[in-house]
């Protein structure tokens, strides 16, 4: 049965949805563009949520309706097969609902900037951070998902000491947002003549692309410098004041972009890059407010949290936040990341149903 907190809220949005209805059904409903939008988007968001209450309340009338006829002894044997079913329906009616009304992430729907930095371990780090790009950006393309590189720096053996990429398609946040972390491997570099296992880190961060909206940037707050571009791109790296470093000074944040040859281009891509990072900024010091999400299962998302291990030469992968192991590192390493992924999200909502069971 449903809990009598959660009814009233059920019963609630019933009658909510029954005066948008209305408020919208009258003839100078679109005069007011802005109100008939909000209320668009409230129904479509309540709509749903009360369809599935209106088939839990027909589950649970059915249920009522069996049990008065299992005194008939007659109709016994046919009631109690009508009664498991009705039960059925409305347990899984009860997790759907609670499903439905879990908080969404507004982030969900957004592009991402994707910032991979290597860490300890040197040359091998900074190769291992090539190779965690790679896996992201193949598994972009399985997404269908479009990749522009935003600023790269690499290091003499190849890879990466960062590379910063945006990531623009459908739901891409809500897929990525857990691979925000430390990321380990434990390999026999190319250099090491004796064979040995060493381990090396890269940090991955995945931020939501900002909207204009969302944070404001005072032009005052900002240093802007120009400067020639350094490494790959032909010889009009050296000619021209392409590259884009911008100073955030309230935060010291610092943003460099020079993978384009438009000094315009550059400074765009440097604030999208910086609205995204103070926007980051800001839910991850609402979030420490908030105890729930401090116990969430799936971590707190801080770069410095070692969240996942790719071994070698065991040909492993584990995820050390929910103990999942996977025996396919090369296939992962190509961009098969859904099950850990799926996993992920799995694991998360059982934490939020859980808290909202609580509650």
């Amino acid at each position: 049965m449903i809990k009598p907190s959660l009814q009233r809220k059920l019963e609630h949005l019933q009658r909510r949805l029954r005066e948008i209805d209305t408020l919208l059904a009258q003839p100078d409903a679109v005069a007011d563009m802005n109100r008939f939008r909000d209320l668009s988007k409230e129904r479509a968001e309540i709509e749903p949520v009360v369809l599935l209450y209106r088939d839990y309340a027909k589950a649970e009338s059915d249920w009522q309706a069996a049990r008065e006829l299992m005194s008939d002894a007659a109709m016994r044997e046919f009631a109690d097969e009508e009664a498991h079913d009705a039960e059925r329906r409305m347990s899984g009616g009860i997790d759907a609902i609670q499903l439905a009304l879990l908080p969404k992430d507004a982030s969900d729907e957004r592009n991402v900037f994707l910032e991979i930095r290597a860490g300890t371990g040197g040359d091998e780090s900074a190769l291992f951070a090539g190779g965690l790009f790679r896996m992201y950006s193949r598994y972009a393309e399985r997404q269908r998902w479009k990749v522009e590189l935003v600023s790269v720096s690499e290091s003499e053996l190849g890879g990466y000491k960062e590379v910063i990429a945006r990531m623009i398609g459908s739901g891409v946040y809500a897929r990525l947002k857990f691979e925000s972390g430390g990321h380990r491997v434990q390999r026999v570099p190319e250099t090491e003549a004796q064979g040995r296992i060493h381990t090396s880190a890269c940090t991955v961060a995945i931020l939501p692309e900002a909207d204009p909206v969302d944070i404001e940037i005072n032009p005052a707050d900002l240093r802007i410098d120009t400067f020639r571009a350094s490494g790959a791109g032909g010889q009009h790296v050296n000619k021209t004041d392409s590259a884009v470093r911008i100073t955030h000074l309230p935060t010291g944040l610092v943003v460099e972009c020079q993978d384009d040859r438009s000094q315009h281009r550059n400074r765009a891509q440097a604030m999208a890059v910086l609205a995204s990072r103070l926007l980051e900024r800001e839910r991850q010091e609402r979030d420490q407010k908030e105890a729930r999400m401090r116990k969430s299962l799936i971590g707190s998302g801080d770069r410095s949290e070692r969240i996942r291990t790719y071994n070698f030469p065991q040909g492993r992968v584990t995820d050390h936040r929910i103990n999942m192991t996977l025996y396919k590192i090369e296939a992962i390493m190509d961009g098969d990341l859904d099950e850990l992924i799926d996993a992920l999200t799995q694991e998360f909502r059982a934490e939020q149903l859980a808290a909202f069971a609580d509650d």
